[in-house]
């Protein structure tokens, strides 16, 4: 069986010798952009490519506002710090995510709190989320703290994992149920759609993430977006190291960041986005033919939750157990196709096995059973 599945990887990106599980591709005009950037000398973050990738990921994505940032760590620790996450606050997550949610959560200062997923969209649970803040939050004062730690909850930070929708609709009515912002971690979802609406559009604020091997990349990158003029105010302002403007004095009004992205990644933007829609459609492509041919294996193909449009940013298969998902992990990374494991859950990890959590069965389960096969686009 294993070898078949090999065999028809390969087959699928064009007999390669070694298939990767997500290269970057660069199929329009990138080298220009980045020669027009170097020859104008405005490789920083003041540049005309900062604010272009800013419009069309706006105009793509339906939102009103996008900050160019850094990269998605960076984006998201600034949105939480913006929605008002403090230090010793804490802020409701999942466990099977990559551990740079949690990381930029405790950047701020804050600790995370995991909540299981859905089987489904692989995304935080709406039904477990509402059942846990039942039954651990209180609100006071418009505000909601944790029963047993005493401390203040204040964000959520649903993950679309995988590019696959989270149930966020119903997140969102949980949240604003306890007052609570949610920021959408959509670092995977660039060209998702839950209901014809964008991921990443229903929270607070929501952040993209282009690193070299997400769906279109900068090299290194992230986007903050939202409908919220005050919030892409004040990310902008602290991005750019809290500077108030003037001709020729430096002056800072508050502890910022030197986050903004610079101009040569955002040139790079520019041109993977003018391509972004060819290659949605082309990953769309591979995982209806991965669906096809697994349909035959037995093995369960990973497809896009109800009412959603997936980027399938990484296409994922299910297998029973953990023997077989690790024989098929050896088999493949030793034949030529790279595939991987899910993320070790962020609870198990050592800085963050003294957080609370639910019952995580979902979490665990999938964790030791899901398998990422190659995704990339095929040229």
């Amino acid at each position: 069986m294993f070898d078949e599945i090999v065999s028809f990887i390969k087959k699928l990106y064009n007999n390669k010798e070694i298939i990767p599980l997500h290269p970057p591709v660069f199929l329009g005009k990138e080298k220009e952009y980045l020669s027009r950037c170097i020859d104008t000398t405005f490789v920083s973050y003041v540049g005309e490519y900062v604010k272009q990738f800013e419009d069309m990921t706006a105009n793509f994505t339906g939102a009103k506002y996008a900050v160019a940032i850094v990269n998605g760590t960076a984006a998201l620790q600034v949105a939480l710090t913006v929605a008002g996450v403090k230090a010793g606050d804490e802020v409701v997550t999942q466990p099977f995510t990559f551990v740079a949610t949690a990381n930029a959560i405790s950047h701020c200062g804050a600790k995370p709190v995991f909540i299981d997923i859905d089987l489904d969209t692989l995304g935080m649970s709406a039904e477990k989320l509402e059942y846990w803040l039942n039954n651990n939050a209180y609100i006071k004062d418009g505000k909601t703290y944790n029963k047993i730690t005493k401390r203040k909850i204040s964000a959520i930070v649903p993950v679309h994992t995988f590019g696959f929708p989270c149930k966020i609709d119903k997140i969102i009515e949980i949240a604003d149920k306890y007052h609570i912002p949610a920021i959408e971690d959509s670092a995977e979802a660039i060209g998702s759609f839950l209901k014809g609406r964008y991921c990443g559009t229903f929270g607070l604020a929501g952040i993209l993430s282009y690193n070299g091997n997400k769906t279109i990349t900068t090299g290194g990158g992230g986007m903050i977006i939202t409908d919220d003029e005050n919030f892409a105010r004040k990310v902008k302002h602290l991005t750019t190291t809290a500077k108030i403007p003037h001709k020729y004095e430096y002056v800072h009004d508050e502890i910022g960041y030197n986050y903004r992205m610079p101009n040569v990644n955002a040139a790079i933007g520019v041109a993977q986005m003018e391509n972004l829609n060819r290659i949605l459609n082309n990953k769309r492509e591979t995982a209806m033919q991965y669906k096809d041919f697994f349909k035959k294996t037995g093995i369960k193909f990973m497809e896009e939750p109800l009412n959603s449009k997936a980027n399938y940013w990484l296409n994922a298969i299910l297998f029973d157990n953990k023997e077989a998902r690790d024989g098929f992990l050896e088999y493949t990374n030793n034949n030529g196709v790279q595939t991987r494991p899910a993320w070790k859950l962020l609870n198990e990890l050592e800085m963050y096995k003294e957080c609370q959590t639910d019952d995580l069965i979902n979490s665990r389960r999938l964790s030791k059973r899901i398998v990422n096969i190659p995704s990339g686009v095929r040229v």
